[in-house]
């Protein structure tokens, strides 16, 4: 379909699914009367305040759900200059650390990438309070990076309990940290190390038909989940994608303009935005929980995966690693699709995010096979934190 065509069927699309949602419920029509209430972004981040504000989401140790939601957090109080949101990132962050800097909850021989995403948290409240304990504790994940396992190519395993395994989440879990150290504490070479990462897992990991990515790559071809040739587990799960794809877009916010890779990070990303945008509902303007299986039996709308690709989509728009006329579209009726389809209003004044699916992992115990049966299988919740972090984010990309 020719670009105009495409921008022509998105723009209407937009309007059918805006006008939907206006004229539906009392709570949908203020939504989108401005200035009627607070942004979405304030509500939802005061319930996300309400509902942790006593302990961590997920498990009380150091983990990265915590870490997804507070960097939603962390942008809210940016944009609004409200204490209450910095005493929330600084309080729940304070939380797992020792005056020393040191995480009596994190376990470095675990070698797991997950346990990186919070550094982003760390090196924001150093830079802010310049108290030595967050560059301490920043200091201790990026020495977990320097011994991390590594497949035979020189990509991280994507945990010590997963051998020669790559997985897209742990693009997001591990590389913008690293990039941005990088940056603040000149280590250039890391650059070549962060590229190499995203090179390996969409060589490994893209499927020639769709540029689709599948979840993870076994380079061992040992996991009952990977296809004997290629190594790939078998479906195209939309939140794993979603992590690759905001990987790609926050590790350029720290990449040198003149690095020599810096344009086949970018490329990579195009080809991204386009496979992606290809799996967009027509109808709901939002994305399955498996991308490429629209509307067959069992699959479901997901929420966590849409807004990771909403705010992916508009921020490469805006940094101009993608064009505008291309996919200005795809992010205004995703976020349009979002409210309309998974926004519920609370008696409160606050919002829930609703249609979130809990988890997504491959082998363990339970095994997980990786099959389209698998990801269907998982519980789906209102409120999760790998939902409403990414929520946020993307509305204060289109809540301008």
């Amino acid at each position: 379909m020719a670009a105009a065509a495409k921008m022509q069927m998105y723009l209407a699309l937009w309007l059918v699914v805006g006008l939907a949602s206006f004229c539906g419920t009392e709570a949908s029509r203020e939504r989108l009367l401005q200035g009627t209430q607070p942004p979405l972004y304030v509500r939802m981040a005061d319930t996300a305040l309400q509902i942790w504000n006593s302990s961590g989401p997920g498990k009380e140790q150091w983990n990265y759900e915590r870490g997804v939601l507070l960097y939603g957090i962390q942008e809210v109080w940016k944009r609004t200059n409200d204490a209450k949101y910095l005493e929330f990132v600084q309080n729940r962050t304070d939380a797992f650390l020792e005056p020393d800097g040191s995480i009596p909850t994190y376990k470095m021989a675990d070698y797991n990438l997950d346990n990186i995403r919070s550094g982003t948290i760390l090196l924001f409240l150093w830079k802010l309070t310049g108290e030595t304990k967050y560059k301490e504790a920043a200091d201790l994940l990026r020495e977990q990076l320097k011994s991390h396992p590594r497949t035979e190519e020189g990509g991280f395993w994507h945990k010590q309990i997963y051998p020669y395994q790559m997985w897209l989440d742990g693009l997001f879990m591990a590389e913008p940290f690293y990039a941005e150290y990088a940056k603040l504490f000149d280590e250039p070479d890391d650059f070549d190390d962060i590229v190499l990462q995203f090179k390996l897992m969409e060589e490994h990991a893209r499927d020639p038909e769709t540029g689709l990515l599948y979840h993870g790559y076994d380079e061992s071809r040992q996991m009952a989940w990977a296809d004997p040739e290629t190594g790939t587990s078998p479906s195209f799960w939309g939140r794993s994608v979603g992590w690759y794809f905001m990987g790609l877009v926050d590790t350029l916010d720290f990449f040198p303009k003149n690095h020599p890779e810096r344009d086949a990070l970018i490329g990579i990303l195009q080809r991204l935005a386009e496979a992606v945008a290809k799996v967009q509902d027509p109808q709901s303007a939002v994305w399955w929980e498996v991308l490429d299986q629209g509307g067959r039996e069992g699959n479901y709308l997901e929420s966590s995966a849409s807004c990771m690709f909403v705010y992916a989509y508009a921020k490469a728009v805006k940094k101009g690693f993608i064009s505008g006329s291309t996919y200005k579209g795809v992010y205004e009726t995703g976020f349009a699709g979002i409210q309309t389809q998974f926004v519920q209003d609370r008696p409160d004044g606050g919002v829930d995010l609703n249609s979130t699916v809990s988890v997504g992992g491959l082998g363990g115990d339970p095994y997980r096979n990786g099959t389209y049966e698998y990801y269907l299988s998982e519980a789906v919740v209102t409120n999760d934190a790998k939902g409403v972090g990414p929520f946020l984010l993307a509305s204060l990309y289109l809540l301008r």
